[in-house]
């Protein structure tokens, strides 16, 4: 049986195969691609001989999907599978599974920085600092006390809730389950919406949250609340929420997903907006939780193995 690592995993590579070797250890081949490469054709040639794909967030479509013959399990590194053509893999029997909850922590503290930046104004501080300014028109907000809103209460959006009571928050979510959870009020999205002074995004993309904040909704959003959106780009209008922002309608954003993955091109309407902290999609990434989903990749290929699947999509 053949592995085929079809992309870095972001562990060193030393590392990663020590880890596989750990968890599988003689019983599969591992080949690993130290590259990315993304053309149909070279995908295809790496994964044609392979019983079992290891991939991140590279984009697999049924064409590179159907030309790995083999191919009867995708251990995905990422926690959403919309880069990978599902369709197909339902069709020709490829199982697929994720790594949920390797991010977790790693995402969460992303929110809470991106909060803390627009908050206490960190980026323009910093910038006024070494210009030698002062703190004059900089004076920022706590978070004690603030309504906080939470768009999808899975693992992620329960974790940032839960920070956000620790912060002395009051919190409110919306979420297709609901939790009995001490502290967290549930209601439904637009009241979420109007109500509170800081929305953090936490649903997958699906069908039915694709474009779920709206211009509609964010019209009725506070002026001074701030959005946060660490999950995925498109469940997000960018260009109506870069409207809000620079009409005033609403004081600030942070914003680590896009449409795509980046590079994203400077022309992008969240480029040009005020009190906006965007990053290139780096949620996930910290040392921790990059090690913590390579072991949950060759998890799922012994579970797979003994015919024990987990985390399956």
């Amino acid at each position: 049986m053949k592995l085929v690592i079809i992309e870095p995993l972001g562990v060193d590579k030393e590392k990663l195969l020590s880890l596989a070797t750990e968890a599988l250890g003689d019983k599969i081949e591992v080949v690993y691609y130290d590259t990315k490469v993304t053309d149909t054709e070279t995908l295809i040639e790496r994964g044609k001989d392979a019983d079992i794909i290891a991939v991140s967030n590279l984009p697999l479509n049924g064409e590179v999907i159907n030309g790995c013959k083999n191919l009867k399990l995708l251990s995905v590194a990422f926690t959403g599978v919309d880069h990978i053509a599902m369709d197909t893999c339902k069709q020709n029997g490829v199982m697929v599974c994720n790594c949920a909850g390797y991010s977790t922590a790693a995402v969460a503290d992303l929110v809470f920085g991106m909060i803390i930046a627009l908050y206490r104004n960190i980026i323009p501080c910093n910038k006024v600092t070494r210009e030698e300014g002062t703190k004059d028109g900089l004076i920022g907000f706590e978070l004690e006390g603030k309504k906080f809103g939470v768009v999808g209460t899975g693992t992620i959006g329960m974790r940032v809730a839960n920070i956000a009571k620790a912060f002395g928050c009051e919190v409110y979510a919306y979420s297709r389950t609901k939790k009995e959870v001490s502290g967290i009020t549930y209601t439904d999205l637009n009241t979420l919406l109007s109500t509170c002074d800081i929305v953090s995004i936490h649903t997958p993309l699906n069908e039915s949250t694709k474009g779920l904040i709206h211009a509609e909704n964010i019209a009725l959003m506070k002026e001074n609340a701030i959005l946060i959106n660490t999950a995925r780009g498109p469940i997000v209008d960018s260009n109506a929420l870069a409207d809000a922002l620079n009409s005033g309608k609403i004081a600030g954003a942070g914003i680590d997903v896009f449409e795509k993955e980046p590079p994203i091109g400077k022309d992008h309407p969240l480029f040009q907006t005020p009190n906006t902290v965007v990053a290139p999609h780096i949620g996930f990434a910290t040392k921790e939780a990059l090690v913590k989903r390579a072991v949950i990749v060759f998890d799922n290929i012994v579970k797979w193995m003994e015919n024990k699947p987990q985390n399956v999509m």
